[in-house]
């Protein structure tokens, strides 16, 4: 066995027990300080996700969008339009869904639950990506989550895209492949970067493995991540899906960075 492979057997299993310490000590906290809103920092009433007032200020995306990114529309173009982005720079992907625009509450929910332990997050964004992207589970065969690459999992000990696959697979008796997507890469973080950069920097960082195949092989995979920026990332994954012989790709998120104009064509 090689040494990276024995490398992610220990990362993976100390973050199983890192996970499994968590619990006593949030059940602790939990009692002794009540948990607040992520964004303005309010006791929440029961005990999970936003105030009342910060749910009020996510923005929700809903149609008119581009069929092909699910970016909106400023105004309804009719049925089934592309956007002029999706066909200058068409993607690997066959459809993007996301659930909300990534404004300022959805950035602190994201980074809560990703950074801040608010695992009590992931069951409302789930739910709300369950909505954005019904007809993309409806037609999904398996659910892949967009991998860390195993020194970044080591650090966060949790993988919050894996959490909320998971969170949309279940339910719905979809089997959830975790481990057929890895990243063998380990890049630098994207933000700051331009469209261009961000999509050098992930270029070969992401690849199926002989053993991860069947799982994939054939089918309509849908792709599940947290936030959408550039596309970069995504389409790498969809790209590395696709040459491993999935049928079609689909990807679900729930928060996307939104342009303040948009013009279908």
């Amino acid at each position: 066995m090689s040494g990276t492979a024995i490398d992610q057997r220990v990362s993976a299993r100390l973050s199983q027990i890192a996970a499994a310490l968590r619990i006593p000590f949030k059940l602790i906290l939990d009692v002794g300080l009540p948990p607040l809103c992520p964004s303005c920092r309010d006791p929440v009433g029961d005990g999970a996700g936003l105030c009342a007032a910060c749910w009020s200020k996510l923005s929700p995306i809903d149609r008119p969008f581009c069929e092909k990114l699910g970016i909106p529309f400023t105004y309804d173009p009719g049925p089934g339009i592309y956007s002029m982005q999706a066909i200058a720079d068409p993607p690997a992907y066959a459809r993007a869904r996301a659930a909300v625009r990534y404004d300022d509450v959805a950035r602190t929910m994201v980074h809560a639950l990703k950074y801040g332990d608010r695992l009590d997050l992931a069951p409302i964004m789930a739910g709300w990506m369950a909505r954005a992207g019904s007809e993309l589970l409806a037609d999904a065969e398996v659910v892949v989550p967009v991998p860390l690459h195993w020194r970044r999992m080591w650090a966060r000990r949790f993988n919050q895209s894996a959490t909320l696959a998971k969170l949309l697979a279940d339910p719905r008796g979809l089997p959830l492949e975790v481990s057929a997507l890895k990243r063998v890469k380990a890049t630098p973080q994207q933000v700051g970067l331009s469209k261009s950069e961000r999509a050098a920097n992930v270029q070969g960082a992401f690849r199926v493995e002989p053993s991860g195949k069947a799982g994939i092989m054939r089918r309509h995979v849908l792709l599940v991540d947290d936030v959408l920026t550039s596309g970069a990332t995504v389409d790498a994954c969809a790209r590395a899906l696709l040459r491993a012989g999935a049928r079609q790709v689909d990807v679900l998120i729930f928060a996307r960075v939104v342009d303040s104009v948009r013009t279908p064509i």
